[in-house]
């Protein structure tokens, strides 16, 4: 599913070097498919079974309204003095389910323990590569991709994954089209236009699924994308600049493709929240590495498969070990954010889905004591609804910054003093 040898290999300084390398219920009323799809095929997925919902398609009925998404939490405003929750934001890129069984196993997790993540659907991924000519990616040849066009077997699947993960609660999200992070036609070389271009051209492969597979047989996605995209991530983290403008004049909200930062609340860029992937601590080096799957891989084996697995349990161990120290860095000091991206890979014999699943059981433990883990833009919900001096406030702390006096006295409110009074003269 990824062009590894496109990633990119950055090197950044956070008080100490950091080798950085960015890598890339209730259902609706409709029934049980009957076998059969584009030229005959059997369906390899079918609906989930649920209650019915209210169903208005869009378009050709690729997507539909369905009401609002269920499953969302309470966002709540801070009260004077009250300790922030711990935020922790899973993402996916690309999104693409290829039968390795990775995008329901996580799916699993999230509903085991109450949590909601994005997942950033690379809009080809629903473009069968028999109608890829459709694509006329910016500054490359017609039909081209740096990442595979996925077989009809696995789109089924993918439609499968991404209706449930929003019937879940689950935010889907875009990573654009084609993946292209080298050379002249790079993302990081894209203009606003180009950028307008590839995200016109990822909603219609969404949106209109069902007039490019000729399937009739599956239900929509059950929601209107139109509505419910509002961020994304770019492709090796490039091309941000220019993404921008695009992306505020079509309405979104947050943008998490920043080429890196550090562990601290978030403020906004060209309008929008701006929610990079972080610097956190990597055991047994004086460097940090990006909170992202990929780039432990690249500390540790430089390729996807390492010719030696007797490395994997330790390099598991150590992938584990640097979720969790940059969640509890954050959780016992200023309680900033954290966001950790990964993709539906069997990198290195699996051992990064095995740690990023261990890291999610053991921060979800601690569910009671004010941990959220949610979406990006739920998260940005949470941040819109809270008073702009407070954010303010928090955005003062730095990396692993305890809030002075306590959370008590850093967000009590201000009391304003009134101004002292002339003196009344004495006779």
């Amino acid at each position: 599913m990824s062009a590894l040898s496109r990633r990119t290999l950055l090197t950044t300084a956070a008080g100490a070097a950091a080798s950085v390398v960015v890598g890339c219920g209730t259902e609706l009323a409709e029934k049980e498919p009957a076998p059969g799809g584009r030229k005959g095929q059997k369906s390899g997925a079918s609906a989930n079974r649920r209650p019915a919902r209210p169903l208005s398609l869009i378009g050709d009925g690729s997507t539909a309204r369905t009401g609002a998404q269920p499953n969302q939490p309470v966002v709540e405003k801070l009260e004077p003095g009250q300790t922030p929750p711990q935020f922790v934001i899973f993402s996916w890129d690309g999104a693409g389910e290829v039968g390795t069984g990775l995008f329901p196993r996580f799916l699993k997790l999230a509903a085991d323990h109450g949590a909601r993540m994005t997942f950033f659907l690379s809009g080809i991924y629903l473009l069968p590569e028999t109608e890829k000519l459709a694509y006329a990616p910016p500054n490359n040849p017609v039909g081209a991709s740096e990442i595979g066009y996925l077989t009809d077997e696995h789109l089924r699947l993918t439609l499968e994954n991404i209706r449930r993960a929003w019937l879940d609660g689950h935010e889907i999200g875009t990573h654009f089209n084609g993946h292209f992070c080298a050379g002249g036609g790079s993302v990081g070389n894209w203009t606003p236009a180009d950028w307008q271009s590839e995200i016109d051209q990822a909603k219609r492969f969404v949106t209109s699924w069902k007039t490019s597979t000729g399937w009739d047989d599956l239900p929509p996605l059950p929601f209107d994308y139109e509505a419910e995209l509002v961020g994304g991530r770019t492709p090796c983290l490039l091309g941000q600049d220019n993404l921008l403008p695009t992306a505020a004049a079509l309405g979104w909200r947050y943008d998490a493709s920043s080429p890196g930062g550090n562990q601290v609340w978030p403020g906004k860029r060209g309008g929008l929240w701006d929610l990079p992937l972080q610097l956190i601590p990597f055991p047994g080096h004086s460097f940090e590495v990006l909170s992202m799957d990929y780039n432990m891989l690249a500390n540790q084996s430089k390729t996807a498969t390492s010719s030696d697995p007797r490395n994997y349990p330790g390099w598991r161990a150590q992938a584990t070990a640097s979720y969790l120290a940059g969640f509890q860095r954050a959780y016992e000091t200023n309680r900033a954010p954290l966001y950790i991206g990964n993709h539906f890979e069997q990198w290195n014999g699996g051992i990064y889905m095995d740690a990023v699943e261990e890291a999610f059981k053991q921060i979800a433990a601690l569910g009671e004591r004010d941990v959220r883990m949610v979406s990006f833009r739920q998260f940005v919900d949470w941040l819109d609804a809270q008073d702009p001096a407070v954010l303010d406030r928090l955005r003062q702390l730095e990396v692993g910054e305890k809030p002075p006096g306590g959370w008590s006295e850093f967000l009590a409110p201000v009391t304003m003093t009134a101004p002292p009074q002339p003196a009344v003269p004495t006779a």
